[in-house]
């Protein structure tokens, strides 16, 4: 195996990413190294290469970026067990402590002193990733590698879609991107009746419907009660999965939801947001802000769904080798596209 690998890296403080030559990782005893075959662009990859206030706050400079992907493993630290030489796997990128209240009672999802690959610490965006083994997720031969590259997104999907009983429920996705299409496609598998997504760019509600049996509804051009009325609901929504970030959808969530209704929440506003709390009150809302992935449970039950059937493969709209990583991001900065998987083997 070479000493040296190819990255992309944030190595200026400035927009952009870079394709830089850096050694390959040393692991530690409960580490592993894990050849990376594809990565998957994310949202907080954009920050990043957009260089924004949050990245500017966030991320060391220089430092290798990405954090959602696939590969196999090659080396094993000393002290690992129950993972073996050449095992697919993707991985959770969240790198946890361990003596946290919420660690040491196993919701290692809300440990405070999480730090994420590719955001704090050296990414996946690169030929080879250092992990400890408590992070690894071995992939089944149902779960190819592009499906696995993008694992961390869709986690983000099922654990937001999967706070409530969605079963014969009626649920209201606000936010066609990628995560939001694929929470609306975990919803329908789970059982909900009508779902129905909502955005005001065409393209994406075109992709989710595609993507998945729901309802895509342009809020530019149609108004929230009278789909209600189309779909012969009574009252409204029951569930709300709230994932743009928007302060009016989140208001037009509100209005559309039923006594008693129920929303997670994904998106992140971009700083603070007026809220008409008396209206969550009144209407006995409840409110779930959600982060992540459960660490493992989300991942058990995604993998356990792709096994029996959920298809989210037509989320992907871009397959690039990653040297043309540059036209992946355009895609991803110009707002349209599904997901972007960049290739690192060919």
């Amino acid at each position: 195996m070479t000493n040296e690998m190819k990255v992309l890296a944030k190595s200026r403080p400035e927009p952009g990413l870079w394709m830089e030559t850096r050694p390959v990782p040393q692991i530690g005893p409960d580490d592993v190294l894990i050849r990376i075959r594809k990565t998957g662009i994310c949202g907080t990859d954009v920050h990043i290469w957009n260089w924004d206030d949050w990245a500017q706050r966030t991320v060391p400079v220089p430092l290798v970026t990405g954090h959602e992907f696939a590969g196999e493993i090659v080396e094993l630290g000393r002290d690992v067990e129950g993972l073996v030489l050449g095992q697919r796997c993707s991985g959770e990128g969240h790198l946890i402590g361990k003596t946290s209240r919420q660690s040491r009672a196993g919701k290692f999802h809300l440990d405070p002193a999480t730090r994420g690959i590719g955001v704090n610490e050296p990414g996946a965006f690169a030929e080879y990733l250092r992990l400890p083994a408590f992070n690894v997720v071995p992939l089944p031969d149902e779960v190819d590698d592009e499906i696995g590259a993008i694992l961390d997104p869709l986690g983000n999907a099922v654990h937001t879609a999967l706070s409530f009983d969605l079963v014969g429920e009626d649920v209201l996705v606000t936010g066609a991107g990628p995560i939001g299409i694929m929470a609306a496609a975990v919803a329908r598998h789970v059982g909900a009746r009508n779902v129905v997504i909502t955005d005001i760019n065409a393209d994406r509600l075109a992709l989710a419907a595609k993507v998945a049996d729901v309802v895509p509804v342009n809020v530019a051009e149609e108004d929230l009660r009278a789909v209600i009325s189309r779909l012969k609901m009574k009252e409204g929504f029951d569930v709300g999965l709230e994932m743009s970030g928007n302060q009016r959808a989140l208001d037009q969530m509100v209005e559309a939801l039923v006594m008693g209704g129920r929303i997670a929440l994904l998106g992140i506003p971009p700083g603070k947001s007026p809220v008409d709390w008396s209206r969550i009150v009144f209407k006995a809302i409840t409110l779930k802000g959600v982060y992540g992935r459960e660490i493992f449970e989300t991942w058990y039950k995604m993998i356990a769904m792709l096994q029996n059937g959920l298809n989210v493969r037509d989320v992907i709209t871009h397959r690039l080798p990653v040297d043309r990583f540059e036209e992946g991001f355009a895609a991803m900065r110009g707002g349209s596209s599904g997901k972007v998987v960049l290739d690192w083997t060919s």
